[in-house]
């Protein structure tokens, strides 16, 4: 059989494309308008700020009680107040007997007997701890602990609805390391005859371990009119 030889191919030419002119690149064109800042991840929107109403003394507060009508700490001035966020199903609600021991006991002596307060704020914010209304939880502190000083109405006292009463209480007497927030129910403040906070004292503290505390207080000269 013959066998086909077959012609190299010949080898194609390279064709180089004209040299052209540069393209132009346009800049993007710069807005006038200043960049947006991105929201802090941890800063609420100005809308969700909660102002503390206009009151900066202990004695301009007016808090809800238990009817929903204000409670004018007006006629608190010149007094010691504890103030204590209670629950009714919690582990530290036995303390309401404690408080209602001490309440009677400071009321005995000269200087308790017109100069000294006890305010209880129910707060359901601890694993739901206080979900009952105003009137059942009247009930059950009278009932089970015959608790005689004033229990106002349920209260927020952390978050963007706080009661502005206490986020001026956490202000003046920040807890541990500086914080601010109310770890659990039954945190108490100690508010002196002059208006200002004199102690917070944590959860575990128990109540007859404020007496002193209070007596000293009494002692002290109130604020001057």
């Amino acid at each position: 059989m013959k066998l086909l030889r077959l012609s190299p191919i010949a080898s194609i030419p390279r064709y180089s494309l004209p040299r052209s002119t540069p393209l132009l690149t346009v800049a993007p064109r710069r807005s006038t308008q200043p960049a947006a800042t991105p929201p802090h991840p941890h800063r609420p929107a100005s809308s969700a700020i909660r102002t503390m109403a206009s009151a900066t003394k202990f004695y301009d507060f007016k808090p809800l009680d238990k009817k929903g009508e204000p409670y004018d700490f007006s006629q608190l001035q010149g007094k010691v107040v504890l103030v204590v966020n209670t629950a009714s199903k919690c582990g530290f609600t036995p303390q309401f007997e404690g408080l209602e021991k001490l309440y009677k006991k400071v009321k005995a002596t000269e200087a308790g007997a017109t100069g000294f307060e006890i305010l209880g704020f129910p707060c359901n914010q601890f694993n739901g701890q206080d979900p009952g209304t105003n009137d059942e939880i009247q009930d059950f502190c009278l009932v089970n602990y015959g608790v005689s000083f004033p229990v106002l109405g349920k209260t927020d006292v952390n978050g963007d609805k706080a009661e502005p009463l206490y986020e001026w209480l956490k202000s003046e007497k920040p807890g541990l390391l500086g914080m601010k927030r109310i770890k659990w129910n039954f945190e108490k403040f100690l508010v002196g005859r002059d208006g200002k906070v004199a102690g917070r004292w944590a959860s575990t503290s128990k109540p007859e371990g404020l007496e002193k505390d209070i007596l000293a207080a009494l002692a002290a000269k109130g604020e001057k009119l």
